[in-house]
């Protein structure tokens, strides 16, 4: 009755498809890269024509991509003889993974995932032919899943994650969800309250394990640290802050309180890092407007001792950027978008601020707070107040350090049990 029920429903989601895709083409015809057609968005991928067997991984965009960073480096490892295909819904997820390919060589391919279409789901699973498909944190596609079930697809949600918004949208869909999810043949939780929330929309509580956050497994590697140190003799002693993954509304917030911040530390540096690539002119224009001379990393722009911002318009970068800093705001918490990765400046050694707005990271948000790794801030008044204290209080600086680092060190473990469950659905 549960195939039945989701059924309709699934046939009523396409058919919503179907009407709005004028408006999901012109969504979609933005998030382009050259090396990819756009008939890819209509599952026109390359055919498997044998060799070796393809794993496939899907994330969003580039912050999920940079969260499965550790998963992707895993597989590769553990599995030589397959190919591991990552798709993403994003341009800016698609040139991240174009990095790891640079890296990784030619086991890794990308492809842009495609609309969820029926037709276009069935073509796409049946040219790319993967023996396991592994869907990132919350993308439940429902026609991109039956067609997986359809062709005989193993199915598993890796580092699974439902924040209570996405979960009262998702609630409105139950019958169509409930469908999508009985396709799963494992999920991987990254809390319990996840996993509650996951079952509450049909999941299965058999096939769902609570494995913790593949975040924690985070481990930057040498290059990482040896750009970020260099960077961080370049940028001599002065003060420096980083925020990172910011957005409109902040970005705002965030330079009218380094201009304070600089009322007493006439020297003092603002990394700004936005979240998306398109804004990187417009943020330029805000450090114009309010008189904050400003060098651009994407043109080779180091810092003097007259620059107030050093904007970091690159991508693929971020990691590097909070390594050089002293301090580290988090951004996506001053506006209403749920926050991003608190652990990554944590896990460059780098005493974490934050704002209230931690929706999507609420779980990692209760772990730092409570070992003390965790500073946060309501507003920009705040924000200056806080950045004041730390930069006059080294020792504490070094505290929230160590406290963030001993937090990743205590967590770690959830890619390891990702793993395992992996390893049954392949077969060893």
């Amino acid at each position: 009755m549960v195939r039945s029920t989701g059924s309709w429903a699934r046939w009523l989601y396409s058919g919503a498809l179907y009407l709005l895709s004028p408006l999901l083409w012109r969504r979609i015809w933005r998030e382009q890269t050259p090396a990819n057609p756009r008939k890819e968005r209509l599952g026109f991928v390359p055919r498997h024509r044998g060799g070796a067997p393809c794993i496939w991984l899907h994330c969003a965009s580039v912050g999920e991509v940079l969260a499965a960073r550790p998963l992707i480096e895993a597989l590769l490892d553990r599995y030589p003889h397959h190919r591991l295909v990552i798709t993403t819904m994003t341009a800016t997820g698609a040139e991240r993974v174009r990095a790891l390919i640079l890296a990784r060589g030619a086991r890794l391919e990308h492809h842009f995932i495609p609309m969820d279409f029926p037709a276009a789901t069935r073509r796409f699973i049946d040219r790319l032919a993967p023996t396991l498909a592994i869907f990132f944190e919350t993308e439940l596609w429902p026609n991109l899943l039956a067609a997986c079930h359809r062709r005989g697809v193993p199915v598993i949600v890796a580092n699974g994650r439902l924040s209570p918004r996405a979960y009262r949208g998702y609630r409105r869909l139950r019958p169509l969800m409930q469908d999508a999810l009985s396709r799963v043949d494992w999920l991987a939780a990254k809390s319990s309250a996840d996993a509650e929330r996951f079952r509450a929309l049909g999941m299965s509580a058999v096939r769902t394990e609570v494995v913790g956050s593949l975040k924690y497994d985070l481990s930057p590697t040498d290059e990482v640290a040896t750009a970020s140190k260099r960077l961080c003799t370049q940028l001599g002693s002065r003060p420096v802050w980083v925020a990172g993954s910011t957005h409109p509304g902040e970005d705002e917030q965030l330079l009218d309180a380094h201009a304070r911040l600089r009322q007493h530390y006439p020297t003092a540096l603002l990394i700004l890092a936005p979240r998306h690539p398109q804004r990187f002119d417009a943020v330029a224009d805000l450090c114009r407007e309010r008189s904050l001379p400003a060098a651009r990393r994407s043109r080779a722009e180091l810092p003097d001792t007259r620059t107030a911002v050093y904007l970091g318009d690159t991508m693929g970068e971020l990691l590097v950027l909070y390594g050089a800093a002293d301090l580290a705001f988090v951004g996506g918490s001053l506006v209403p978008v749920g926050g991003h990765n608190l652990l990554e400046p944590a896990a460059m050694g780098v005493p974490v601020l934050t704002g209230p707005q931690l929706a999507n990271f609420e779980d990692v948000a209760l772990v730092l707070r409570e070992a003390g790794a965790l500073v946060e801030v309501n507003d920009g008044d705040e924000l200056v107040d806080a950045l004041l204290r730390l930069f006059d209080d080294e020792p504490e600086r070094h505290r929230l350090a160590e406290a963030g680092q001993a937090v990743i060190a205590a967590n770690r473990g959830a890619l390891a049990r990702t793993m395992g469950g992996l390893a049954v659905l392949l077969g060893g």
